[in-house]
């Protein structure tokens, strides 16, 4: 690799071009393989959470015959030429996306991790790990808790029994994905609080004073991501809340660890604690 001190601009756009170019080849390579499995990434992944033995309606059915669902009334259909291909190839795109998110991220954080400064190259330390954790517990909450319950009730929701819920595929799939991918990157929300504590432009007295502030601006992101649907708003307004109340532990910790360091910094002896020696002097 080259010298970054030696490194051109050009020479760092040729850089940036490789790491995007591996990053974009593991989405492709997990999107060609989400392709050809099409019956499994269908028939039970993109499918599964409007079937009744989805396991998240299995585990209602089995804490209280009361949550069963017998039912979801509703029928898909494709009503365009072109609609199940572009599905196909877009489903997989997302699929590729989410399973190569890892990878990808610590790609671009190899071209931008030499450009940090050595103390925030230690604040970032783990970065990729531990976002690569929260995208993946926000992706799991998504698929199993948030989108299978709002899909239940938009799917049974009627305003007249005469109405029947014949949903198109492409409805079907974005809600899906809108649900599933606005959770993974809403989970970011404690890595983001961290690193605008470090560097200084976060602390935990502002976020508790704001937090009131912060329950509207959840519940309008809520209503962005999810259904027109109290439900589904609510099912995303929880985590994230709880997610704003580990962020201001994360920041209070890390303002405790701040100081704690500084305590220490000031009880290491200076050239000034001293004496002087003639030898000092003159060299002054």
């Amino acid at each position: 690799m080259i010298d970054e001190k030696e490194m051109s601009f050009l020479d760092h756009l040729e850089e940036l071009r490789w790491h995007l170019i591996r990053a974009i080849a593991s989405v492709a390579v997990f999107a060609i393989l989400a392709f050809v499995s099409k019956d499994f990434v269908y028939g039970k992944l993109i499918l599964g959470p409007s079937k009744v033995d989805f396991p998240t309606y299995r585990l209602l059915c089995s804490l209280s015959k009361a949550t069963c669902i017998e039912k979801i009334n509703f029928k898909l259909q494709s009503r365009q030429m072109t609609g199940q291909f572009t599905m196909h190839l877009l489903s997989s795109v997302v699929i590729g996306l989410i399973c190569a998110f890892p990878y990808a991220f610590w790609e671009i954080w190899r071209f931008v991790k030499p450009g940090l400064y050595p103390n925030e190259r230690r604040v970032a330390r783990g970065a990729t790990f531990f976002v690569s954790l929260l995208f993946l517990l926000g992706i799991l909450f998504g698929y199993y808790v948030v989108a299978p319950l709002s899909i239940q009730f938009l799917a049974n929701y009627q305003l007249d029994p005469s109405i029947s819920n014949e949903f198109d595929i492409i409805s079907y799939i974005s809600t899906l994905t809108t649900l599933v991918l606005g959770t993974g990157l809403m989970f970011q929300l404690p890595m983001v609080a961290y690193f605008f504590a470090k560097i200084g432009l976060l602390s935990a007295s502002f976020m508790r004073h704001y937090r009131r502030h912060a329950i509207v601006i959840v519940l309008i992101i809520a209503a962005v991501i999810t259904p027109p649907d109290v439900i589904s708003q609510i099912l995303i307004a929880l985590p994230l809340m709880l997610l704003y109340e580990i962020s201001i532990g994360v920041v209070a910790l890390v303002e405790k660890r701040n100081r704690q360091a500084e305590a220490l910094q000031e009880k290491k002896p200076t050239s000034s604690n001293y004496p002087t020696t003639p030898l000092d002097q003159w060299q002054d």
